[in-house]
């Protein structure tokens, strides 16, 4: 790894020793005033030592290596673990610039693999390193010879939507949770405040509170900041972010669903989000904000042979106004020869989309009150740990659509192509 990793790593023991101090609060303050300076001066100079041979340690006993078939990370200073990553398993490989190690030069790779919860990555690497690294591995899980993949370097990629920070701005403006969480950010703490009258408790309450409101305000807006979708021959490429600058792919044929969301404020101007779910990975958006056309034209990337515009969505029936009032006419469904969509919501509308060849199973589910009614909810999994439902089908219609869609997805399965794109 990089040779600025171990400042990296020597976090870890400060921290501990920062919430062990914290805990002891006044008798770690009473034991550092019984000291002398000259005492203080070599404690914190044997701390400094101790810290840095913890990272030089950790950083000398971390190593990577790429074989034929896989990638393979050893670490542990105590105890050793060693992480097998098959190259046909991987996802995608993203490269992500926080702020600080933008300045120092280097850069970490986040690897997604199929069957993982969790990313494993290699922090930190110079950046070109890290670039000729990503495409070697990309080049690999697309199905070149090992002995080509080294030779292949970066793939060309041609830029197609790119979301400017006055559309983002405007888009935050016209989301209507961003300021319906100011005022309750506001009144949470004080209510509590009120019925408690203990101050630290409404401290307690407000901290969380504000983090929510600054990651659906100025967090997204700098995490989503100069968002570019770019088309590679390994994917599309997603950059994005003011301070920690992240560079993803979206592997072809890796997408399990698509939600479109439409904002009550946003239908004026004719604006929607792309939102994606893709097996192993935690990105989930794919389009911040842009307009249908240019939002379509991304998805016709992604789901080849797409046209939402020729979507057919059947409402739900008449019978469905007594099993959810006021909003069982935002509910309808539609399928087409590629796609199962179903749309929900009238404040905000959802629109999902799932390929039939991404349908892991298919379930239809029928409450005591939707029997009442005659209306009963299908359900779609897919193989991202996600569920799209068609909600208040006609019960007929419903097991119609059950089996149809399951003969569906079984044909589409068996036609696929593979995921390994240059095979």
């Amino acid at each position: 790894m990089h040779v600025l990793t171990p400042l990296r790593r020597a976090w870890v023991p400060i921290a501990a020793l920062l919430g062990v101090a914290g805990h002891q609060g006044e008798r770690a303050a009473q034991w550092l005033a019984d000291l002398s300076t000259a005492q203080r001066t070599a404690g914190a100079g044997a701390l400094v030592l101790l810290f840095g041979l913890y990272g030089f340690l950790s950083w000398w006993f971390t190593h990577y290596a790429v074989t034929d078939t896989e990638l393979r990370i050893r670490t542990g200073l105590l105890f050793r673990r060693t992480a097998h990553l098959r190259l046909d398993r991987i996802q995608a490989v993203d490269v992500t610039r926080p702020l600080a190690a933008r300045l120092a030069g280097v850069a970490k790779l986040r690897l997604d693999v199929i069957g993982t919860g969790d990313k494993d990555e290699l922090a930190f690497l110079g950046e070109r390193e890290a670039v000729a690294l990503r495409a070697e591995l990309l080049a690999r899980a697309a199905g070149f010879a090992p002995e080509r993949a080294a030779a292949v370097g970066e793939a060309p990629e041609h830029e197609l939507l790119r979301v400017r920070p006055r559309e983002l701005l405007g888009s935050l403006a016209l989301t209507l949770s961003v300021w319906a969480a100011v005022p309750v950010g506001l009144a949470a703490p004080a209510l509590v405040w009120w019925v408690s009258a203990n101050p630290w408790v409404a401290l307690g309450t407000l901290l969380p509170v504000l983090g929510g409101v600054w990651a659906g305000t100025a967090g997204r807006f700098l995490a989503e900041y100069d968002w570019r979708v770019a088309e590679s021959p390994d994917g599309l490429r997603l950059d994005h972010g003011l301070l920690d600058r992240a560079h993803e792919t979206v592997p072809p044929g890796r997408v399990q669903s698509l939600r479109i969301v439409e904002p009550l404020l946003w239908r004026r101007r004719d604006w929607v989000r792309v939102e994606l779910a893709v097996a192993g990975s935690k990105n989930t958006v794919l389009v911040p904000v842009a307009t249908r056309a240019a939002a379509q034209a991304v998805i016709a990337r992604v789901l080849p042979g797409v046209d939402l515009a020729a979507l057919g969505f059947a409402p739900s029936p008449a019978g469905a106004r007594w099993a959810v009032p006021v909003w069982w006419k935002g509910y309808a469904v539609a399928v087409s020869h590629d796609v199962f969509a179903a749309r929900s919501g009238r404040l905000c509308r959802r629109t999902e989309l799932v390929p039939h060849a991404k349908v892991q199973s298919v379930r239809l589910s029928q409450g005591p009150w939707e029997r009442v009614c005659g209306v009963a909810d299908v359900q779609v999994d897919t193989g991202a740990n996600a569920t799209v439902t068609a909600r208040l089908r006609a019960t007929a219609d419903a097991a119609e659509l059950l089996h149809a869609q399951a003969a569906r997805s079984r044909t589409s399965r068996a036609s696929a192509g593979p995921e390994r794109w240059t095979t």
